[in-house]
């Protein structure tokens, strides 16, 4: 099994962006719109996850695309 791809949204510099190992692939005015950029390109690379962040930079929500470590039982 390859290495999950981790992808995040954070709040820098007055703006939302999507990131993928320290990159910056993309830049938002609103977090809606980082966060569906963001899920556009964690479920196109799977396996991989998505860490949204808040203004203060603590996870709010993390996703996964592809074969989940941790599915829930039925």
């Amino acid at each position: 099994m390859s290495a999950r791809k981790q992808y995040w949204v954070r709040h820098e510099s007055g703006r939302w962006v999507v990131k993928v190992d320290g990159r910056v692939l993309s830049t938002h005015i609103t977090k809606t719109d980082a966060t569906a950029a963001g899920v556009k390109v964690a479920s196109a690379n799977k396996p991989s996850s998505l860490r949204i962040c808040r203004m203060d930079g603590t996870i709010e929500d993390e996703r996964t695309y592809g074969d989940d470590p941790f599915p829930p039982r039925g």
